[in-house]
């Protein structure tokens, strides 16, 4: 038999979903958007099954991007206070703030908070009340939250514009050249 009691919340191979009914040959599940899944437990003797309700709490992260011109140490501690604001963050293992990237146009800061318990349906909601308190605290204190932007510039084309137009020219003679010479060998037919 399987170790992933009736409930368990589980994701396996691209799955995830509670456990519903635990059988001789095979597991069954329940995905989020209401469809069965049966497992055979050959399948989940052999290969990594994740278990998101084998303990109380779970750990939850998110990266926010901010930008190169505000204070990070200011940043950070605008997103400790937001997700200490909601009260589905747990105090104790107390939630954290790291900078992880200087990425191309924000720097990437990483928060991460715990719930209990630890199902889909809590973290789902969390996450939904964690960033939109971020977004709002940050918003309000100035605090920019750049999207990638890309830098193009732009060279002089004179010179490739002349080519090309040389080179229609040049395909207009060609043609016109053709078409003579089409017109010669037609007559020369008749």
């Amino acid at each position: 038999m399987p170790s992933q009691p009736i409930g368990n919340q589980i994701v396996f191979k691209g799955f995830e979903g509670t456990v519903e009914n635990i059988e001789t040959r095979a597991t069954t599940i329940r995905t989020y958007d209401g469809r069965r899944i049966v497992i055979p437990n050959s399948e989940l003797f052999t290969n990594a099954v994740t278990v998101n309700t084998a303990f109380d709490n779970r750990r939850l992260e998110y990266d926010v991007g901010i930008g190169y011109g505000d204070d990070v140490d200011v940043a950070k501690q605008l997103m400790l206070d937001a997700m200490l604001s909601v009260n589905e963050v747990l105090k104790d293992p107390a939630p954290d703030v790291l900078v992880m990237e200087l990425a191309g146009s924000s720097v990437n800061i990483r928060v991460r908070w715990w719930i209990h318990p630890p199902r889909r349906i809590d973290d789902l909601q969390s996450r939904d009340k964690v960033i939109t308190a971020i977004k709002k605290k940050l918003v309000a204190n100035g605090i920019d939250l750049p999207f990638p932007t890309q830098q193009i510039l732009f060279h002089d084309q004179t010179d490739l514009v002349k080519v090309k137009y040389q080179s229609l020219a040049g395909s207009a003679i060609h043609f016109f050249y053709l078409l003579k010479s089409v017109s010669h060998k037609m007559a020369t037919i008749r």
